[in-house]
């Protein structure tokens, strides 16, 4: 990414954020049962997120680290940290027009969190950022996880046949 488009990255995504703190009542941090979540992206450990990403997430696997961090540069960003010890226990990312539509993607929790329920509480802070926006879909690709989903309302795709993808790879298949 060129330094005039990683600024503008930047600046696009701190409107956003700032849209979403401004007038929408949405939390910026919330800690819960020891775990504290965050939407500021100044928060995230990203060689942690890319080393979860490209080493254990099976839709991107291989991922380049400059991949990811334009990524993370471009979306909404969610944090799940131990609040003791400020150690980052999971990710997630929205990609949205902050609307109508946004694509919850790189839901991951730490190997060595998970079963603490650190994902079904991340879940529940996105989906709870988002509700202000009276957004009409929120879409995700799951291989895994369907009924940690299920609990915040996501269903299967009432009528697939209308959907359609463009530029399937094999690293990046789900994402």
């Amino acid at each position: 990414m060129t330094r005039i488009a990683a600024r503008a990255s930047t600046t696009r995504n701190s409107r956003h954020l700032a849209g979403r703190r401004a007038g929408r009542g949405c939390e910026d941090e919330l800690v819960s049962g020891g775990i504290r979540y965050s939407a500021d992206t100044g928060d995230l450990d990203r060689a942690r997120v890319h080393e979860w990403i490209s080493e254990h997430a099976y839709w991107a696997l291989g991922r380049p680290r400059e991949v990811q961090d334009a990524a993370i540069d471009a979306s909404w960003n969610y944090g799940a940290y131990d609040a003791r010890t400020g150690e980052q226990l999971g990710y997630a990312r929205i990609v949205t027009d902050g609307v109508t539509f946004a694509w919850l993607c790189d839901v991951i929790i730490a190997p060595s969190a998970r079963g603490r329920g650190v994902g079904v509480g991340l879940v529940g802070y996105v989906v709870a950022q988002l509700e202000p926006l009276g957004l009409k879909r929120i879409v995700l690709a799951t291989g895994d996880a369907h009924t940690l989903y299920e609990r915040f309302g996501f269903e299967p795709l009432e009528r697939p046949e209308q959907w359609m993808i463009r530029g399937r790879d094999t690293v990046e298949g789900a994402t």
